[in-house]
């Protein structure tokens, strides 16, 4: 029995990728500088996953920017407005794929999957592929030289790979099939010669729902990769769910197969229960859960792995986590500000790694020689289940009492528009932002002395005024029709809900990686959620007193707060919802008390909660949309209600979008616009709506005439009247003079798209 691991977080502890990144962004860093630093941080997490004595380390699942785009680079996948001529993908092209230039848009970026990481969408349109230079070789190669370390090359599947591009029809994947096999097959050769043992092929997509005729697709892969390179052994690893075609996944020509035993809901235990495993494949044991930041239950864990030794011998079981650890923080070891019998229940990355050595010595060894060990894994989860924060009594009386809360706003939404029209009389196509403007290195700097202690209370609230100030006197002159205040004193949107409810901790150091070089630093939900005190109705009311306009109260939803939060695990993730959407509900009650009249409760996270299986979305959907609902249920008809979602497919749950019965919804899209509007041409949406007319994401500015496209386009399907015009996400991570020069052009479009639909 042996340990191994599928992939490591790339930030480092300190977040020295991100930092590299960013400098050599801004010019602060020269290319060679540049390659150095991240080499150094990618062979130190190699060393660390040596020290924690896992037999088996990925290499090449480290980027410089996403998995997916190294992909399509590696293939030469560049779309011809980058003016790509081939060749190795420098630096220069593929960061402008992620980011954009000023002479091409970005390309799409959407979520992983069902996790809050977001991938670089492959366009395959017109596109030419060709072996541009083997990255895994690079990566096999400096792990063996620089360590010693006989690396597993880490490589995408063709068919994910694929399945998560565009650009193509249903009727041409075989051929796009047969145009990457023999690239892929190429790569595998050259890792073959190079002496390469076994080569880790991720294929998560085999865990959403596929057909008998997509199957045969990934039977037709395989079956042409094992014969291009018969030397090289192959693992197909599947994560995120069970996998529902077992018999058909197990028996695909490889020489092993890699399943979640912590997602699977039972299934692909059971499967193997039922089924047997072929005696001719390896199993990865998918054990220690990748996504998750609880210390594992090691007892149950090895009653499992005891499970699967009845039908796979141990000398072909890999144990390891259930992903890779990219989506949880590199170490817990950092987390001194934590309550003891908190910290010490937490896993990280490479807590992780210690669980899956562990877990493999005790495997094979009997749990009796580590004893000592398992026993003190009991003693930290225990401790947290019996903590007082997990026993508030108004809040188990309260969801016990669910059935009796409203849930649902008392009239409908045509009774309610009205009485909206006639409170707020805004003009055809209103304008308005998302909700956050510029954290420029001031903003920062100040909330950074506040916290530390180094500015007062006082002189800290005095410069967040002055903050709204400037942003109030610029919507003006901007001539926005909705305003917000700006939010400068939050950090994270879901952090700062967190810090003021209960339930909530916060890590000094737990950042994840969200997309490129934007990190996270997740909550912990850890304990019963409750409301304690109004959390943003001093700067909304503030903001509503420098302005005759409407400033939108700017709240985040019990979804999103769910979604990216860790989550404690002992309770089902719809009653902590619950939980959260009944302390957000005191919240919007204030802001109405307080006089402000439009409160934004913001979903973006609302569809990357979907499970990956279809015939489990409805149950999530159902939940979903009532916690939603549970939070702002009891405002009058004249309070409008917002709300906004970030990049996804929507066109399969628009009838849950509605069902959310929010006033005004907006969309971020402007990098799949047309997608998004073409559902519209199928669904007849009755509620205010905005559609992103520009994307923040990158630094360039649009001209009036490409949002006013953007304007065109979404209003041949959607009444004007019901349409708004906004940016597609918040300006959090723009500058100043990019957010003013955008907004400016913005509502430039919006004046010739006016005189172009008024009646």
């Amino acid at each position: 029995m042996k340990s191994g691991n599928l992939g490591y977080p790339r930030i480092g502890k300190n977040r020295e990728w991100k930092k590299a990144l960013e400098a050599f962004w801004a010019g602060k860093l020269e290319e060679e500088a540049f390659h150095a630093e991240l080499k150094a941080i990618r062979l130190n997490n190699l060393k660390i996953q040596q020290e924690q004595g896992i037999d088996i380390i990925p290499v090449g699942d480290f980027t410089y920017y996403d998995h997916i785009l190294d992909t399509a680079a590696m293939f030469g996948l560049v779309p011809q407005r980058f003016n790509y001529d081939g060749g190795e993908v420098n630096l220069s092209t593929y960061y402008a794929l992620a980011r954009g230039n000023k002479e091409a848009p970005a390309c799409e970026m959407t979520k992983w999957f069902n996790t809050n990481y977001h991938y670089i969408v492959p366009e395959l349109e017109n596109a030419q592929p060709v072996l541009t230079r083997n990255r895994l070789l690079d990566a096999y190669r400096e792990a063996k030289t620089e360590l010693g370390v006989e690396g597993r090359p880490v490589l995408v599947g063709p068919y994910t790979f694929l399945k998560l591009s565009k650009g193509y029809t249903p009727d041409e994947l075989a051929s796009w099939i047969d145009r990457l096999l023999p690239l892929y097959s190429q790569v595998l050769r050259e890792l073959e010669s190079e002496g390469v043992q076994w080569v880790q092929v991720d294929e998560p997509i085999l865990a959403t729902t596929l057909d008998v005729e997509e199957l045969a697709h990934v039977n037709r892969i395989y079956e042409t990769l094992t014969k291009e390179a018969p030397g090289l052994k192959l693992l197909v690893q599947t994560y995120f769910e069970s996998v529902d075609h077992y018999e058909a996944v197990v028996a695909l020509p490889v020489h092993g197969i890699g399943l979640d035993f912590v997602h699977d809901r039972g299934q692909n235990l059971a499967a193997i229960r039922k089924h047997g495993f072929p005696t001719d494949k390896v199993l990865g044991a998918g054990l220690i859960d990748g996504r998750g930041i609880w210390k594992a239950d090691l007892r149950a864990k090895l009653e499992t792995l005891q499970a699967l030794g009845e039908a796979v011998t141990s000398d072909r079981i890999i144990v390891q986590p259930s992903s890779s650890l990219l989506h949880v923080p590199v170490t817990a070891a950092q987390e001194s500000g934590l309550e003891p019998v908190l910290r010490d229940a937490l896993s990280f990355a490479v807590e992780k790694l210690g669980e899956i050595a562990l877990l493999t010595k005790a495997g094979a060894n009997g749990a009796d020689a580590y004893a000592a060990e398992l026993e003190a894994a009991d003693r930290s989860r225990i401790a947290l289940q019996q903590s007082p924060a997990r026993a508030r009594t108004s809040v188990h009386e309260r969801i016990a009492a669910l059935a009796g809360e409203p849930s649902a706003r008392p009239s409908s939404f045509e009774v309610r528009s009205k009485a909206q029209e006639a409170k707020w009389q805004l003009p055809l196509l209103p304008t308005t932002t998302i909700g956050s403007f510029p954290q420029t290195p001031e903003i920062r700097s100040a909330r950074l002395k506040w916290r530390k202690g180094q500015l007062s209370n006082e002189l800290y609230e005095t410069f967040i005024k002055e903050q709204i100030q400037l942003w109030i006197d610029l919507q003006t002159e901007l001539e926005l029709d909705v305003f917000v205040h700006g939010e400068f004193e939050r950090t994270d949107m879901v952090e700062f809900f967190g810090e003021k409810l209960a339930g909530f901790a916060f890590t000094s150091f737990g950042w994840v990686q969200s997309y490129g070089s934007r990190c996270v630093k997740p909550p912990i939900i850890y304990g019963d959620v409750a409301f304690t005190a109004p959390m943003t109705v001093d700067e909304t009311v503030y903001a509503q007193s420098l302005t005759d306009k409407p400033v939108k109260g700017m709240l985040t939803g019990p979804i999103t707060i769910l979604n990216w939060s860790f989550v404690r695990d002992d309770k089902p993730r719809n009653e902590v919802a619950d939980q959260i959407a009944l302390a957000l509900r005191e919240e919007v009650e204030a802001l109405e008390a307080a006089g402000i009249g439009m409160i934004q409760v913001d979903e973006p996270a609302m569809r990357e909660g979907l499970p990956l299986k279809r015939e489990h979305w409805q149950h999530y959907l159902d939940w979903a949309v009532n916690s939603f609902r549970l939070s702002t249920a009891t405002v009058q008809d004249e309070t409008q209600i917002h709300t906004h979602m970030c990049y996804s497919e929507f066109h399969d749950i628009i009838d849950s979008i509605s069902a959310l019965d929010a006033d005004v919804i907006s969309i971020e899209t402007s990098r799949s616009h047309g997608e998004l509007v073409g559902s519209f041409e199928e669904y007849t949406y009755d509620k205010g709506i905005g559609l992103g007319v520009y994307d923040i994401h990158s630094p360039r500015v649009p001209t009036a005439e490409e949002m006013g496209s953007m304007i065109d386009r979404a209003l041949r399907v959607l009444n004007p009247a019901q349409f708004w015009i906004n940016p597609d996400c918040g300006l959090k991570t723009r500058k100043q003079e990019e957010t003013v020069a955008a907004l400016r052009t913005m509502v430039e479009a919006t004046k010739i798209a006016r005189q172009k639909y008024q009646a």
